[in-house]
């Protein structure tokens, strides 16, 4: 099989400021104190799915040089850069069209660059399994991953009728909308909803031929485009015409209309990150529930907080309950975990 991945990475991560800022967002911060940036973690994690040469990172044009860093063993040419934020249709369209130029038989896995996995082992079978189901039929895979609690900040995918043929497979009823809490504690109860973690698997010639149905507009764009990949036109071809693509998810554009959508189920550890109180759940805690991201940080009569100070020598929190510290470049935060939504406001 003819393996690809595809890295989207063009996000500004706004809900982690300070850490995240819109000059070095959340994917390419060493987020776990581990020594690898998300991005790292996510490209090790394929390894043994797909070689590095296969990689390819979707990504805004301020951020082609973090690219080149943190990801030398990706060839140059795998590193896109988008002239414009137009969401994830035109992003996924983009890596398609080019890998299909010079890859017409290609498997490809499409994945956010921002997410944690803690078991590689089972990550790297499941990819397998949709890669295998993939490469020689029409079928979309999605990534489902069995819910833990009711969670209100993840979109949910509807399982049907599971597949005679493998048994972990099933096709897709409906792509659900982030529920509240009720519709969450439903969807956990009827046991058929799994979050939507925005990894898809396909071949290059169904993601084209169900784009040029459902979203005709984009690979109409992407055609015109087609014949200047791997030429000196390219950067002129893409700066001119992918500004005029629809700014839209993939979800909207496809998932949600096509037909042949199967989802395959998974428990691998994920989480996508998306907030400070979700970073606290995954690092190692104290007694106290505290979680700490640096060198030298002592906490005392303190309970339930995160604090990320890598760059600090040494910092000390007393006597609070339920909060955010973090700093970053002589920027300071000290905010409830319980007002965390207000982040975005506090960064601007």
């Amino acid at each position: 099989m003819d393996n690809h991945v595809v890295i989207m990475a063009g996000g500004i991560g706004s809900r982690f400021w300070p850490m995240s800022t819109p000059e070095c967002p959340k994917q390419f911060i060493d987020v776990m104190g581990c020594g690898r940036s998300l991005i790292q973690l996510t490209a090790d994690r394929f390894d043994g799915v797909c070689p590095r040469e296969n990689m390819w990172v979707v990504t805004s044009e301020k951020y082609i040089d973090i690219v080149r860093e943190q990801l030398p063993e990706i060839p140059e040419s795998n590193i896109l850069a988008e002239p414009c934020a137009r969401n994830t249709a035109p992003c996924i369209a983009f890596a398609c069209w080019k890998i299909k130029k010079k890859h017409p038989r290609a498997n490809i896995v499409v994945t956010p660059s921002d997410a944690l996995v803690i078991d590689t082992g089972e990550f790297r079978r499941v990819m397998e399994k949709a890669l295998r189901f993939t490469d020689d039929s029409s079928a979309i895979v999605t990534i489902g991953i069995r819910p833990t609690r009711p969670e209100t900040g993840y979109g949910y995918i509807a399982a049907a009728n599971q597949l005679q043929t493998d048994k972990e497979i099933y096709t897709v009823d409906a792509f659900k909308e982030k529920p509240d809490k009720e519709t969450a504690e439903k969807y956990l109860a009827e046991g058929n909803y799994f979050w939507n973690a925005g990894i898809f698997v396909w071949n290059v010639r169904t993601i084209t031929s169900v784009m040029r149905v459902y979203a005709p507009g984009i690979a109409q764009i992407f055609d015109r485009i087609f014949p200047d990949f791997y030429t000196e036109k390219e950067n002129e071809t893409i700066k001119k015409l992918f500004p005029t693509c629809e700014s839209i998810s993939i979800d909207y554009a496809v998932m949600e209309k096509a037909e042949a959508i199967y989802v395959l189920p998974a428990s691998f550890g994920w989480s996508d990150l998306g907030t400070w109180g979700a970073l606290r759940g995954l690092l190692p805690q104290d007694k106290s529930g505290n979680a700490t991201v640096g060198t030298d940080i002592r906490l005392y009569d303190s309970k339930n907080c995160i604090v990320h100070a890598s760059e600090e020598k040494r910092v000390v929190v007393q006597g609070l309950d339920g909060y955010i510290i973090a700093e970053k470049d002589n920027t300071l935060l000290i905010c409830k975990l319980e007002e965390e939504q207000r982040i975005k406001e506090f960064s601007k």
